[in-house]
């Protein structure tokens, strides 16, 4: 099926409609300003009754959304899934039609049999997902590889991104980094999931540990939480297809994606703010000023010490400051 076929559906499927109704009265009552009271974050148990799906060319995609008005895209990690964005959606539905959706291969999407889903392809299918959501233009967040398709997206297709904040992510030169060849090694032997994934999933403490994810990615911890990793992890290891998937996710960043986007970068008259956690072990630390220097309308870095590469799921309130910030300014 082609894509233009599916330009202007409303093809969704909401499975509990109560959670996707329109904002609490004081939310709205609120007007989006910075200083408006933050919902609590969702629970497992409302990101699930709050998930929609949206029928594409590339499978069913996965996706939450909270609040009206001017759209906000919000791009996610790997491998990691929507409910990243709980608690930053929470808080700036008050200002945004906020869209989350998970990427293909990872999270709930359904992917189409023989969809590819390298960086190329999860650009074309945001595309075609905010015209089938009938959204001219977003303004778009992103972190970890996530910020690495926000780079082709807003490079590619300006016209689509009217600001951009970026936290912890690739830069060119930086993608992957070094500290994925691991990942992209074992997902070479189709062992990824397997080794990682699925015991972080069965042993919870393990995956908060030093040895897991927990200790690679946030300084919390806290984090992740027992609901978060099973709402990361559970969907990748249920069948041979979906571990293929991810291992197909990994290798497809092994050739750097974002390879002679400078020009374009520099380009770029789209609004970037860049939010960087500098106790990250995963990126260079070089990269929040390259990307700084990179984009054409760049208005700088802030730095938060000691904080990692998935800090925006610990520190919803700094997203939110982040984005209205931005968001006003442009």
């Amino acid at each position: 099926m082609q894509r233009r076929e599916f330009l202007g559906m409303t093809a969704v499927a909401l499975a509990g409609g109560a959670l996707g109704a329109a904002l609490p009265q004081k939310a709205r009552a609120s007007g989006g300003t910075a200083g408006a009271a933050a919902s609590e974050p969702l629970d497992a148990a409302a990101f699930h009754a709050a998930r929609r799906f949206v029928a594409t060319s590339f499978g069913r995609i996965a996706y939450l959304e909270r609040g009206a008005g001017p759209a906000a895209l919000f791009l996610h990690g790997f491998p990691l899934c929507s409910f990243q964005w709980r608690g930053a959606l929470e808080r700036l539905a008050v200002d945004r039609r906020c869209i989350a959706p998970d990427f293909l291969a990872l999270g709930y999407t359904e992917v189409a049999e023989r969809q590819g889903v390298g960086p190329d392809a999860q650009v074309a299918m945001l595309l075609e997902l905010l015209d089938v959501l009938a959204v001219p233009s977003v303004d778009l967040v992103a972190s970890d590889s996530g910020g690495a398709i926000a780079q082709l997206l807003v490079t590619r297709h300006p016209d689509r991104v009217r600001t951009l904040l970026l936290t912890n992510c690739d830069a060119e030169g930086d993608s992957p980094p070094p500290a994925l060849m691991p990942v992209i090694e074992m997902s070479r032997a189709g062992t990824f999931v397997d080794r990682w994934l699925a015991p972080w999933l069965a042993d919870k403490a393990l995956a908060r540990s030093a040895e897991g994810i927990g200790g690679m990615c946030y300084a919390d911890a806290a984090h992740p939480t027992d609901e978060a990793i099973d709402c990361y992890f559970a969907p990748l290891v249920t069948t041979p297809r979906r571990k293929e998937l991810v291992h197909a996710y990994a290798l497809a960043l092994e050739r750097d994606p974002l390879a002679g986007i400078a020009p374009a970068l520099a380009r770029c008259k789209a609004p970037v703010r860049i939010v960087w956690g500098i106790g990250d072990t995963i990126f260079s630390p070089a990269s929040p000023d390259a990307l700084d220097r990179g984009f054409g309308n760049s208005r700088g870095v802030r730095r938060l010490p000691g904080r990692k590469l998935f800090f925006p799921e610990e520190l919803p309130d700094v997203i939110a400051e982040e984005a209205r910030r931005l968001w006003l300014e442009a």
